[in-house]
């Protein structure tokens, strides 16, 4: 279970405002982390502190499949996205860098201390619990190594442990 502070947002934020196209030709995560959520939120990457919570409408991560976007906010220190829907390119990108995302219908105010349970699919705001989607136990193994690439290296080193 993770606890932080709530940024909401609405509907259909796309991948271009959460890292916008001219951040895109740098590799360096830092450097992402120091613009997420730019085109719609200027002060976000100043303002984000390590376990906070985005929690927005339907359609989150819309757009282009950039794997950026995802990265920017985990190494922001966003937490987790709870969203009521997700673009299904978004959500799979964000479990890939190891970035938790649950489908919940959550109303909740900005600042609002919100706790998230991955393995029930709930999320708690003054003290409501809001049910969603429950992730599954193979995906939460996935986040719980780090993202997909994590996750299959620790696979291969286990494996090659055991010939």
């Amino acid at each position: 279970m993770i606890r932080g502070k709530a940024w909401v947002y609405g509907d259909d934020v796309d991948t271009d405002v959460i890292i916008p196209g001219p951040y895109l030709r740098t590799k360096e995560v830092k450097e992402l982390a120091s613009h997420a959520m730019e085109g719609i939120d200027p002060d976000f990457a100043k303002k984000v502190r390590p376990g906070d919570v985005i929690v927005a409408g339907r359609n989150f991560g819309c757009g282009s499949s950039r794997e950026q976007a995802p990265l920017a906010l985990r190494e922001a220190g966003v937490a987790c996205v709870v969203a009521r829907s997700f673009a299904r390119i978004f959500y799979r990108n964000a479990i890939n860098v190891g970035l938790p995302v649950v489908e919940a219908n959550v109303t909740c105010r900005q600042g609002d201390e919100v706790a998230v349970d991955f393995s029930a699919g709930t999320v708690i705001v003054d003290g409501l619990t809001f049910r969603g989607t429950k992730l599954p136990d193979f995906l939460l193994v996935i986040l719980q190594d780090g993202g997909l690439v994590a996750h299959r290296r620790r696979e291969k080193k286990e494996k090659d442990g055991r010939l």
